[in-house]
């Protein structure tokens, strides 16, 4: 039994076409969005959007139809840009659940290749947490392997700024491999993603920096001082420092991204400097009255012992 009404294509008001509340996708690119719209104006919607069809009760007491959009709407949101009134579509029928739209809304979106790192991982998210789907299962339906629906809840555990980064395309899904390496030293990390950023690492290069950085962490594990040293540098100056140390005596690299951040580094230990040079505030013992000896309680407390 067909699940489309009819087997037939209908033309529906695109004001009639509510969104999917389950809709995966969170950002649409405006310029693509227009290039579509374009596109829409000349050849027209080339494949129908998919609805569902709900009766509603009108405040008159009269039956109305709605119609709920499951697949399709960067084809709607392109459609009402291009200045179209009705937009062609295949109604599904029996009852949709809320699981069965947020499916059909992913499944669409990966297939055509739609959905951003993130969005995708949000969206197999929640069919983790609000339906209890295991990651094979996620891959049985989108078509993709356990590993590949497990990479992709990984991204989540990146901090924010680095998920931002990743959803306004300012690094790639590939950049977060070596970034996720780093997950346990948040310090590293946040140094990692800037050099990618000010850099223009690509992923090869930031793999070679982690791997680096992990290879050296595991030989300096002998060295617990020389370890902790380096993680108070890294914590005072906001950036990657490492230590060598060699037969007699070592050396230190500090890391900077730009002339700006260097002088940054420099006012910072400057300031330090500053800090510890400042003559502590001599008292003088010489006036003081002396508090002991005395033996009489009363002539220890009075007046006379204290001054402002």
């Amino acid at each position: 039994m067909s699940r489309f009404y009819n087997d037939s294509i209908f033309w529906i008001e695109v004001d009639k076409i509510k969104p999917n509340p389950f809709q995966p996708r969170r950002g649409f690119d405006e310029v693509q969005l227009r290039s579509l719209a374009d596109s829409i104006r000349q050849y027209g919607v080339l494949q129908a959007l998919v609805v569902t069809r709900n009766e509603i009760i009108k405040e008159d007491g009269g039956i109305g139809v709605e119609y709920e959009l499951v697949a399709g709407e960067r084809r709607l949101r392109a459609a009402r840009l291009a200045g179209l009134a009705q937009v062609p579509v295949l109604i599904r029928t029996g009852e949709e659940t809320d699981l069965m739209k947020l499916e059909l809304a992913i499944i669409e979106n990966i297939q055509r290749e739609d959905l951003s790192p993130v969005d995708r991982a949000r969206a197999f998210d929640r069919l983790v947490k609000e339906f209890n789907f295991k990651h094979h299962e996620i891959g049985k339906k989108v078509g993709k392997s356990r590993e590949y629906v497990s990479n992709s809840l990984r991204i989540l555990t990146l901090p924010d700024y680095i998920i931002n980064a990743l959803s306004e395309n300012k690094i790639t899904e590939g950049h977060t491999r070596p970034l996720m390496m780093l997950i346990d030293r948040p310090q590293e990390q946040e140094t990692l993603f800037k050099e990618i950023i000010f850099k223009k690492l690509n992923v090869r290069e930031a793999e070679g920096i982690a791997r680096h950085i992990a290879v050296e962490r595991a030989r300096k594990l002998i060295d617990q001082e020389l370890i902790d040293i380096e993680d108070q540098f890294k914590e005072k100056l906001g950036t990657r420092v490492r230590i060598e140390k060699k037969e007699e005596g070592g050396r230190v690299t500090i890391d900077f991204f730009n002339k700006d951040d260097l002088r940054a580094l420099l006012d910072r230990i400057i300031s330090d400097e500053k800090i510890k040079n400042q003559p502590e505030q001599n008292f003088s013992t010489a006036e003081a009255p002396s508090l002991t000896g005395s033996g009489d309680d009363e002539s220890l407390y009075s007046v006379a012992n204290f001054s402002l």
